[in-house]
Formats: C-alpha cells, sequence, structure tokens
C-alpha cells in the first residue's frame, strides 16, 4: 500500500491530528483527499475535496461513502473526550463516547468495506484503550472497544487482503489535550509513524514511548501496571 496516488479519506480532518493527516497526505502525494467533518465550511487546507460526515449517523455516513467510491485508505480519526467516569459520569455522555469511537467507527468501515479491498483502514485509538485513569473512564472502555473492533474486522476482512492498523499513541500536541501539562508529541510526528505504518503493512503502529510502555506493562498483574504508570507520571 503507497500513500503517493492514493485517494484517502481522514474522519475528523477539520483539527489536530486529522488536520494533520490531511496536510501529511498531501505531501506524500495523495492522488486525492477526501477531508470530513460534521461542520466542512471549518476545513482551512486547500487541495482537498471536503465532506460533511456524522460517523454517528448512519444517513450522513452513507452519503459520504456514496461520494467518495474511488477512497482505498480510510482513516478512521473522529473522537471526543468528555472526561466522564462510569460510576459518576452522565450515562448519556458515556453513551456519546462508545456511539463515537465505537459504533461510529463501525459505521465508517461497514460503509466503506466494499471499496477498500486490496485498501487500507487506520484507526486511531490511544495508550488508554490499555490504561485505565480517574476522569477518563467512557474514553477508556470506547477505546477498548475500538481496539477490539479494530483486532475483529481486521480478521473479518483478510480474505479482501484490506490492511487494518491500529495506530496508538499518549498525548500528542493538539487542542484536545491542551489542557496536558506533561510530555506530547508532535502531531506531524504522530501521523508520519501511522502513515510509514500503512505503508510497510503493519496491523500496528505504538507511535510514543508512553503507547510502547503501556503495551509492554499488559502481561503484568494489574497491580504493577497501576503502580507503575502512577510512578511514571509523576517522576
Amino acid at each position: 500500500m503507497q500513500i503517493n496516488g492514493a485517494h484517502v479519506l481522514v474522519t475528523g480532518a477539520n483539527r489536530g491530528l486529522g488536520r494533520q493527516f490531511v496536510l501529511s497526505l498531501l505531501h506524500r502525494g495523495a492522488g486525492r483527499v477526501y477531508a470530513t467533518a460534521r461542520r466542512p465550511e471549518l476545513i482551512d487546507v486547500p487541495g482537498v475535496v471536503p465532506l460533511r460526515l456524522d460517523i454517528t449517523d448512519p444517513a450522513s455516513v452513507a452519503a459520504a461513502a456514496a461520494a467518495a467510491p474511488d477512497v482505498k485508505i480510510v482513516i478512521n480519526n473522529a473522537g471526543i473526550s468528555t472526561g466522564a467516569n462510569l460510576i459518576t459520569g452522565d450515562l448519556n455522555t458515556i453513551r456519546r463516547e462508545m456511539d463515537t469511537h465505537f459504533y461510529g467507527t463501525l459505521n465508517v468501515i461497514r460503509a466503506f468495506a466494499p471499496q477498500l479491498a486490496d485498501g487500507a483502514i487506520l484507526n486511531v485509538l490511544s495508550a488508554i484503550s490499555w490504561l485505565a485513569f480517574d476522569g477518563a473512564g467512557a474514553y477508556h472502555a470506547a477505546k477498548a472497544a475500538e481496539w477490539a473492533l479494530t483486532n475483529s474486522v481486521r480478521l473479518e476482512l483478510a480474505h479482501q487482503r484490506t490492511l487494518v492498523t491500529g495506530l496508538h499513541l499518549g498525548a500528542a500536541d493538539t487542542d484536545m489535550m491542551a489542557w496536558y501539562t506533561g510530555s506530547k508529541s508532535a502531531p506531524e510526528t504522530v501521523v508520519a509513524a501511522a502513515l510509514d505504518g500503512i505503508e510497510a503493512h503493519r496491523p500496528e503502529v505504538l507511535a510514543d514511548d508512553w503507547s510502547r510502555q503501556v503495551k509492554a506493562w499488559l502481561s503484568e498483574d494489574p497491580h504493577v501496571i497501576y503502580r507503575e504508570a502512577a510512578a511514571a507520571l509523576t517522576a
């Protein structure tokens, strides 16, 4: 799978990592880039095809798939972070996280899968797919579900040779993480790792040291994982 010449669709392309995906795809010579958002008028990158897309609305997803029948790479970047916990958080807010990260991503994959034979899907996941934090219970649960979704659709689409790649990262220097004062990766570094992973046909990309560390902790006892995570974050 080569980026150069490929027709690519990016969800949540109006800001943050989504906007950086669009810029990097153009820089690498993508043939056509469909930049999607719920408000496409906010997309400010020239040379793209802006499309309205709300990934939680099946009709909107179907319309986008009909408008972009030549897409061979889909980058599922759209997401939200509400700060809701599971016990004390509003249930509608928790459902909105799941509707976005799990059902929304699945909506897009189901709509575009028929045209992605010998193509690729990249799902933007998180180190929080594997590690819970107080204040991010809903996000953790939704991203864990999206990780499982990624692994499942990879198997289901193997017969048509569709690459399905999961991108895991810690904090990136975007407006969504503006509140975070710890170490953050530059968006262009994260996106470069993701696109290199697609071209190398990799099923998983760990974009930074934090995601690599959290993945390495998965075989440990949960007491060890959360003790080490707390120590790392306060170091």
